[in-house]
C-alpha cells in the first residue's frame, strides 16, 4: 500500500521530501475536543463516531503558516445519509467580526444503492469570506472500503487539494490582482463527524437514519510538515523566502499533474462556483476569469 511519503512525490521531489517531511502521529499532534466517548486516539490511529447522542471532533496541537498536511481516512460505510465528515485547516474563529482563513475537505454521506455517491466538498475562506465551493462525486474510488490519502498543500503560491496523490483542485495566489490569499494567519488541523441533515443530503430531503448507528470514520498515518507558529514574529519567519516551500519547484504544477487533475475534474466535478450563473447573476468572483494554475 502506498504511503504518504510516496504520494507526496506528486508534489515535491524525493530529495526535498527527505529533507522536509517529518514523522507525526495522531497521538502526538492531535487531541479530542468534542464527544469524549465518541473520540478515540491511539498512537497513529483515530476514530470519530456519530450516534444519536453526539458527534466528535479532533484538532491539531500546533498552529502553522504554510505546509503539507496528509492523513489517510476511511469514511463511514453503508447508509450514511446526511453524515458529514470534515478534514480542514483553519485559523481561530470568532463569533463576531470573524475574519478567519480556512481550507476545507468535507465528505457528505448519502444513501446506499446505485447512483448514490459520497460528495467531496472543498472550499477556501480568506478573511472570513468563503463562497468558493467545488464539489466532486466520489465515483473514481471507494472511499469507505479502504483508507485513502487526503492532502492539503499550502504555500505562498497556491493551495492544492489532493486525493491519493492526485491533485483535484488548485487555488492560486492572485494577490497582485486584488484577490485575497491566506498568508498571515496561523492555522491548525481539524476533523469532525456530525449530523447535517438540514442540508447535506439532497438538499436536506434525506435525514440521518440512526437505525444504522454508530457511524464511524477511521483515520491512520498522520503526516505534517509545516512552518510552526510560535508568536507574531512567526508571520515574518514563515514568509521568509529561504523556507523550503518558497522553492521554485512549488510555484506551479507539473504538466502530468495538470493532465490528471483535468481528467478527474472533467469526469467527477459536479459543482463549481465559477460556473454558477444563477448564484452570482453573471458577476463571478474575480479569480474565475483567471487561470487556475
Amino acid at each position: 500500500m502506498a504511503t504518504a511519503k510516496v504520494l507526496f512525490l506528486a508534489l515535491i521531489s524525493l530529495v526535498a521530501l527527505q529533507q522536509v517531511l517529518v514523522n507525526a502521529t495522531f497521538a502526538s499532534n492531535m487531541k479530542c475536543t468534542w464527544g469524549k466517548d465518541n473520540c478515540q486516539i491511539n498512537d497513529d490511529n483515530a476514530k470519530l463516531i456519530l450516534n444519536k447522542w453526539s458527534g466528535a471532533s479532533i484538532q491539531g496541537i500546533n498552529q502553522f503558516i504554510y505546509g503539507f498536511i496528509d492523513m489517510r481516512i476511511k469514511l463511514v460505510s453503508g447508509h450514511a445519509a446526511a453524515v458529514v465528515t470534515t478534514y480542514y485547516i483553519s485559523s481561530e474563529m470568532k463569533e463576531v467580526n470573524d475574519y478567519h482563513d480556512e481550507i476545507d475537505f468535507e465528505f457528505l454521506g448519502n444513501e446506499t444503492g446505485y447512483g448514490n455517491y459520497y460528495t467531496l466538498h472543498t472550499n477556501i475562506f480568506v478573511n472570513g469570506v468563503g463562497n468558493k465551493e467545488e464539489q466532486f462525486r466520489i465515483d473514481w474510488y471507494d472511499a469507505t472500503s479502504d483508507y485513502h490519502n487526503y492532502t492539503i498543500f499550502w504555500n505562498p503560491y497556491m493551495v492544492v487539494w489532493s486525493v491519493d496523490g492526485n491533485v483535484i483542485r488548485v487555488f492560486k495566489n492572485y494577490e497582485d490582482k486584488g484577490i485575497p490569499f491566506p498568508k498571515y494567519k496561523p492555522q491548525r488541523v481539524y476533523s469532525s463527524i456530525w449530523n447535517a441533515d438540514d442540508w447535506a443530503c439532497q438538499g436536506g430531503k434525506i435525514k440521518t437514519n440512526y437505525t444504522y448507528q454508530p457511524f464511524v470514520a477511521n483515520y491512520v498515518s498522520y503526516q505534517e510538515k509545516s512552518c510552526l507558529y510560535a508568536g507574531p514574529k512567526s508571520v515574518q519567519t514563515c514568509n521568509d523566502p529561504s523556507n523550503w516551500f518558497f522553492n521554485s519547484q512549488y510555484k506551479q504544477l507539473t504538466q502530468a499533474q495538470i493532465d490528471t487533475m483535468n481528467s478527474i475534474r472533467n469526469k467527477y466535478l459536479v459543482y463549481n462556483y465559477c460556473t454558477d450563473t444563477k448564484r452570482f447573476n453573471g458577476s463571478f468572483p474575480a479569480e474565475c476569469s483567471l487561470p487556475m494554475y
